[in-house]
């Protein structure tokens, strides 16, 4: 089935796909799937690297549109804006077994 998809669409989806692709953005999006939204102190805790290295793949999610955050009081929460990469991981995780 050949699909229409303009120009500006494939830019966009490799930009997203560019920007996913790397280990520690990956861990984050699984954990913020589970946890619905995590602050940086508890995703420094759970992944257990430098927050300043957490922060900079939070801010790369977030540019793209991928994660939202929140602020409430001194915390920022951070969850998925893009629910339909939960799709892409199923793919991905059943693309690797074969």
């Amino acid at each position: 089935m050949k699909r229409n998809v303009k120009a500006e669409q494939l830019e966009k989806m490799a930009d997203i796909l560019k920007c996913i692709a790397h280990p520690i953005r990956l861990e984050i999006i699984e954990m913020l799937e589970g946890c619905r939204r995590l602050c940086v102190t508890d995703i420094v805790e759970k992944m257990h690297i430098e927050q300043s290295v957490v922060s900079h793949h939070l801010t790369k999610l977030k540019d793209k549109g991928i994660l939202r955050s929140v602020r409430e009081g001194k915390n920022v929460f951070y969850q998925i804006s893009m629910t339909e990469l939960s799709g892409l991981f199923n793919c991905i995780e059943h693309c690797s077994i074969h």
